[in-house]
This record gives C-alpha cells, sequence and structure tokens, in this order.
C-alpha cells in the first residue's frame, strides 16, 4: 500500500547539484564491476537510475547496458547531468512515484542514496513491474559525503552548521529529527523481490581538498545552500576558515549492494 501521507518537496536539494557532484566523492569502479559480474552485464538491455541525482553512478554504469535513462525528481540535477555528453543515457526529469512513465522495461533498476526519499512502497511496486523476466534491482548504500575516518573536521562541521541552522536535522522545508526512514528490506519483499543478494565493496581512502569539503557539505539537504538564507556567505566564509587551506584525508565506508530479483 502506498504511503499516502508522503509528499515530495521540491526544495529538498534546490541549488545543490552542481555542489553534489563537486563534493560527492565519485563511486569506485568496483560498483560497475561487481554488478556486472552478478548480473552477467554485457553491454546489452537498459538500466533505469531513479533518483539519478548528477548522474554519477548511472554513468559509472551506462557502458555496461546499451541504453540507460537516469530519472531526478530535482531540476537542477537532471540539467547538471545532461552536460554530461554521454551518448547513450537519456536525462529526464520526472519523480520516482510517476513510474511506469511509459518507459518500458529495464535489465536493471538501481536505486543510489535515493530510495528514503521516496513513497517507496509505491515505487518499489512499480520498478518490480518494470523489470525484465530476468531483471534485478540493485539498491546501492553508501556514504560519499563523508567518510568513517580521517583528518577532516565533520564534528566541527556539524557544529557550524547547527549554529547556523538550529540543533534539529533540516530537509528543504521541513526537519529530520530522527534522521530518515529505514526498513526498506520489509518493503523490497512486499512488493513481490526476493533476496536479497549482497555484494560488498572495501572501503577506500581518498584526499580531499577543502573546496571539495565545502561542496560536499552544501551537497546534502540538511544544509543546502538556500536553508541558509542571507547568511549563506557568512557561513561559508566561517566554514572555510575552519578547513583553512590544505588537503585533507578519509578513509570512505564500505559501499554494500543488495540485488533483488523480480
Amino acid at each position: 500500500m502506498s504511503n499516502t501521507s508522503w509528499e515530495w518537496d521540491e526544495t529538498l536539494y534546490a541549488g545543490s547539484a552542481a555542489y553534489y557532484a563537486r563534493g560527492r566523492v565519485p563511486y569506485p569502479t568496483a560498483v560497475a564491476e561487481v554488478l556486472a559480474e552478478e548480473l552477467g552485464l554485457d553491454g546489452s538491455g537498459r538500466l533505469l537510475d531513479v533518483g539519478c541525482g548528477p548522474g554519477t553512478l548511472t554513468l559509472l554504469l551506462a557502458d555496461k547496458v546499451e541504453w540507460a535513462v537516469g530519472i531526478d525528481a530535482d531540476r537542477g540535477m537532471i540539467e547538471t547531468a545532461s552536460r554530461s555528453g554521454a551518448t547513450n543515457v537519456e536525462w529526464l526529469r520526472l519523480r520516482a512515484e510517476h513510474l511506469p512513465a511509459g518507459l518500458g522495461e529495464f535489465r536493471l533498476i538501481t536505486f543510489a542514496q535515493s530510495f528514503h526519499w521516496m513513497d517507496r512502497p509505491r515505487v518499489a511496486a512499480a520498478a518490480h513491474a518494470m523489470l525484465t523476466a530476468d531483471g534485478a534491482c540493485a539498491h546501492v548504500h553508501a556514504t560519499t559525503h563523508e567518510g568513517v575516518s580521517g583528518d577532516v573536521p565533520h564534528e566541527a562541521i556539524g557544529e557550524l552548521v547547527r549554529s547556523f541552522l538550529g540543533p534539529v536535522r533540516r530537509a528543504g522545508k521541513g526537519f529530520l529529527p530522527e534522521g530518515t526512514a529505514g526498513g526498506e528490506t520489509e518493503i523490497y519483499r512486499a512488493a513481490g523481490f526476493t533476496g536479497p543478494t549482497r555484494l560488498e565493496i572495501p572501503g577506500w581512502d581518498v584526499p580531499r581538498t577543502a573546496d571539495e569539503i565545502v561542496a560536499a557539505v552544501f551537497s546534502l539537504s540538511g544544509s543546502t545552500p538556500h536553508l541558509f538564507g542571507d547568511r549563506r556567505a557568512e557561513f561559508e566564509a566561517a566554514l572555510r576558515e575552519l578547513l583553512g587551506d590544505r588537503v585533507y584525508h578519509e578513509r570512505m565506508r564500505e559501499i554494500a549492494i543488495d540485488v533483488w530479483r523480480p
């Protein structure tokens, strides 16, 4: 059953697309490699990346399929993705709740850091109906805006954000006092999926400049540029003063991919 109380907030990532593309750490190529091996991707078939953002995962997987479609509800994300120059990818500004939207069937449907923002029962049911008989849905668990260890002062950054925006995490027009929703396993199974098969990619080390860290902060739903209003420049100046002019190092969290089959 669809969550009828759920409502999309178009301000959730407003103004963050360029920062997202610059500040989020790219997915390692191992993500595409393990999916290709698990699913037998050979350059044929179609991919649908739901909540594609600026196209980070879509582009990584595009050469594993014949044609890819990336959809996102945010105009800025689709505009940024469209500038990638990829020749076998179609970018559509489309809410996941409007699927299937006449898009047809897909060999692979992916959700990466996006499913929790959707009417999940409704979207999972639509995705199940859009898969080919040999298809699969891949739910990518990842955290690409920050690592789990290293010398980036994340605690101090969080304190600075709260000093400007208040103690409760913001999210567009609303608040997330308890964070984003979990429990996706039950939702996938209720939609008719079987599994999952879990694929794991180890964490990896990355250097991060102050510019990249600033962009990562502005890429988050809880600290998108518009939330700061007329204090945005003041916040960025304080953040840059905190970071200084140096290169940081981080160990990124391992990535887990749950592969669900119809």
